[in-house]
């Protein structure tokens, strides 16, 4: 089920199947957000625009989403409006998963104490890379174990930050953007309903039938 707030600022939806082949979890999650571009909402202003050419204020969401690298399937996604910052959807993300999981990719935009929390409390390996100018939070003389993020950062300044994404396996988060380019290649990255509600059920259809196409198209690979 998914859920509504009470004002736009943020709305949360669950990708289930509820019908046929369900979801096939994996133990890695990677997370992808569309921050970039966003989604547009076509509409009357648009219709506007290109009829009379009178200028008017585009209006963009934002779709989060949670991917699974092994199957490329969506497995919870928020939808938000413009102004909301990718870390502050990262719980409602995680909480949509109710399968274990085993590391989550994200890049620095997530580098908050927040997003290490939520990461923490399921168990999980964080995969996100410090900031460039990064310091240590806590250093070594506390009596609690070292935070995780201090010893990401530990571990670049040793080896450097091209090899420790690949110890981590992080390029695999290109998977998850494969995904959203998938997404927006079918798609077209955009939503023409009015109300956020009935934008959020759009995206969340939209969601539902990529990871259809997945299932029925993509082919089973394996190392020879």
């Amino acid at each position: 089920m998914h859920q509504y707030s009470e004002t736009l600022d943020t709305q949360i939806f669950s990708i289930n199947i509820a019908n046929g082949k369900p979801l096939i979890y994996k133990a890695s999650v990677i997370l992808v957000q569309q921050s970039r571009t966003g989604i547009k909402v076509y509409g009357e202003g648009e219709w506007k625009t290109r009829q009379h050419g009178i200028s008017k204020r585009r209006t963009w969401r934002k779709l989060h989403l949670a991917v699974d690298e092994a199957t490329g399937e969506i497995l919870s996604g928020v939808v938000t409006d413009n102004s909301c910052h990718d870390s502050e959807v990262l719980g409602e993300l995680l909480d949509e998963i109710a399968d274990p999981i085993s590391q989550v990719d994200a890049d620095g935009a997530y580098d908050t104490a927040a997003c290490y929390d939520y990461i923490d409390e399921r168990g999980a390996i964080a995969g996100i890379p410090p900031q460039r100018n990064a310091k240590i939070w806590f250093h070594g003389n506390r009596k609690t174990p070292r935070h995780p993020r201090d010893e990401n950062l530990r571990k670049i300044r040793l080896v450097g930050r091209a090899k420790w994404k690949r110890l981590i396996n992080y390029h695999r988060r290109s998977l998850a953007e494969t995904t959203m380019f998938r997404f927006k290649t079918a798609f077209g990255g955009k939503v023409s309903s009015r109300k956020m509600n009935r934008q959020v059920n759009e995206l969340k259809v939209q969601c539902l039938v990529l990871n259809r196409m997945i299932q029925v198209a993509k082919p089973d690979s394996y190392a020879c």
